[in-house]
């Protein structure tokens, strides 16, 4: 509070509650959005990392005039907490030290609910990646249970899903003007409860929060429901009744205009931690000097959560606030000249657009890319390569990388981009996502395939080769995603062989909340083709899938020879424990690649 007095301020309009550490870069969404209010006229506070069993650290900026503005932070609280085998992580990035414990399980409710006790009369306003993904009636895997639309576990007033600025200016401006709360109910971008249901032919009726938590066939219905109502330029409101009372969720925000966009970036973020913090913050050293050119994803992956959040229209930065970041960026002495990224959710997707008639405002389409690349998906090549040519070549930067993910289909359509990319941008090592090489699994996945990606793994090469670079790639692979088996994995293994790939790290399949991946899992149904889908579900055949990634490790060995003999695929063994890389397929082993 001292440091509000400092400014003149005797209040503050709103609170943010946050179980992230206070950095101002904006990378981070509290911090974003509170520069974004105060840049429109609010006096605006940041509580992070609160003790939520104290009351009093829920005062410690005294009454809000507006509301609170609370959530989880960058990721769900629970997916930050718990591994997929269900154990406590040990680490927590987001906060000094890189210290467990530091938020609650839940932490969106927890919140709330101290909030509630500080000042029990002032509204709550709900948000962020937790709050997004959790606006329905959502299978919990923590608990293996379908649960309530956080709005009603919470007891919220409002709740703000996807990317912020929008609606949470709108709301702020409306309470300021002496609008009551309880009245705020058309806002994009928004979910509240009513005691009524709007009346059903302006509304998507979405099935109740007791059929879905009964009957898994009604779960998938209304995923699929929901999920034809993400374009915001044709979405209507999606209504689902919990008990006594509805939740009207309101069509999703406009995508911010390039315009917009570039104003969101220009203000005066410090990219620093908050000075109090004595420990250094992992998640602030991996990002503070990377720059966000675009927002969104068109990829529509099944397991991933930030076309629902960020949206599948791709929201590019000019080439003159990129460039103009870059270089304030590298002239900080914390920077030292070295660009750690320049990019996205997905960083060749800069600059993309629909360019259909309608600019894809009747799209129906989840994905523009599966299962094919959309022909009316304009790839912005050229635009995506000269802003990584620019800026490399601006007066006080020695090199640029890019670290986000790539989508290798887009590269292989692309090859001004790629070309910039290898010669200029891989710092040694270049982030893919092939997720798996099974045809079966892949299409429950929603991604590229096998074919696609090794032809994109001969052309890196061959342009590496062809610069005088030596880089590899570091493939992104999953196991135990919903349709994939043991002798999926085994297969898999074998390919990585021949492709002369070793993978380090393998990420078990997690049933994050609000997924297409996530709805399978829970009720084995594709919700758009009605067909059963394998999954595997005990912790044990988990442990076997994600044993045959690692098997060149010692450790893995007794696992590996396990899943082979349950898979009735113990000839392979030799093959999959040997060091020679590639790996030559020989008929007379008596096993097959899978296509």
């Amino acid at each position: 509070m001292q440091e509000a007095q400092s400014r003149g301020w005797s209040a503050i309009d709103v609170v943010f509650v946050t179980g992230d550490a206070y950095i101002d870069h904006p990378s981070f969404g509290v911090p974003l959005l509170a520069r974004w209010l105060e840049h429109h006229g609010f006096r605006v506070g940041i509580i992070a990392q609160p003790d939520w069993k104290n009351v009093e650290a829920f005062r410690a900026l005294g009454r809000p005039k507006l509301f609170f503005a609370v959530t989880a932070g960058a990721m769900d609280s629970m997916v930050a907490h718990y591994t997929p085998a269900g154990k406590i992580r040990r680490d927590d990035a987001y906060t000094p030290g890189n210290l467990h414990g530091a938020r609650p399980n839940r932490a969106t409710i927890v919140y709330t609910s101290s909030c509630r006790a500080a000042y029990k009369d002032v509204p709550v306003v709900i948000g962020g990646i937790e709050a997004s993904l959790r606006r329905f009636a959502q299978y919990d895997y923590w608990e293996d249970k379908v649960r309530r639309s956080i709005l009603f576990d919470s007891k919220a007033d409002l709740l703000v899903y996807g990317m912020g600025e929008s609606p949470l200016l709108e709301i702020a401006t409306r309470l300021k003007k002496g609008e009551k709360v309880a009245g705020i109910c058309d806002v994009r971008g928004t979910a509240i409860s009513v005691k009524e249901t709007p009346p059903v032919s302006t509304v998507v009726l979405l099935p109740s929060f007791e059929d879905v938590s009964s009957d898994r066939v009604k779960y998938s219905e209304a995923f699929r429901l929901l999920s034809g109502q993400q374009n915001p330029f044709s979405a209507k409101p999606l209504v689902q009744p919990h008990a006594d009372r509805f939740l009207l969720c309101n069509p999703p925000s406009m995508p911010l205009t390039t315009r917009e966009l570039d104003q969101v970036y220009a203000l005066p973020f410090t990219k620093l931690p908050h000075p109090s913090y004595k420990e250094p913050i992992t998640a602030w050293e991996q990002i503070k000097s990377s720059i966000t050119s675009h927002r969104g994803c068109s990829g529509g992956c099944a397991f991933c959560a930030i076309t629902h959040h960020q949206g599948k229209f791709i929201q590019s930065r000019s080439e003159a606030s990129v460039l103009k970041e870059i270089a304030n960026t590298a002239s900080q002495k914390w920077c030292k000249g070295s660009i750690s990224d320049i990019g996205g959710p997905t960083a060749n997707m800069y600059g993309m657009r629909c360019k259909a008639p309608d600019s894809g405002h009747s799209c129906r389409r989840d994905s523009c890319l599966y299962p094919a690349i959309c022909r009316n998906l304009y790839l912005a090549d050229k635009e995506g390569a000269a802003l990584l040519q620019k800026g490399r070549k601006l007066a006080g930067v020695r090199h640029t990388t890019v670290s986000s993910g790539i989508r290798f289909d887009l590269l292989l359509k692309q090859p001004d981009y790629f070309d910039e990319l290898t010669a200029n941008h891989v710092g040694g090592l270049l982030k893919v996502a092939p997720e798996h090489l099974c045809e079966s699994v892949t299409k429950v996945m929603h991604k590229p395939g096998e074919k696609m990606f090794a032809e994109f793994l001969e052309m890196f090469r061959n342009k590496s080769r062809s610069v005088g670079k030596r880089q590899a790639i570091v493939p992104y692979l999953i196991s135990g995603h919903p349709g994939c088996t043991l002798g999926d994995m085994v297969d898999l293994a074998l390919k990585l062989k021949e492709l002369g790939l070793r993978v380090e790290q393998v990420q078990d399949f997690t049933p994050t909340p609000g997924t297409l991946s996530t709805c399978i899992y829970y009720t084995g149904i594709d919700p758009f083709t009605g067909d059963t889908v394998y999954v595997p579900r005990g912790a044990k055949e988990k442990r076997l899938q994600k044993s045959l990634l690692l098997a060149h490790l010692p450790e893995s060995r007794k696992d590996v020879m396990e899943a082979l003999k349950i898979a009735a695929r113990l000839h392979v063994a030799k093959d999959l424990f040997s060091e020679n890389r590639p790996l030559v397929q020989k008929k007379q082993k008596g096993y097959k690649i899978k296509t």
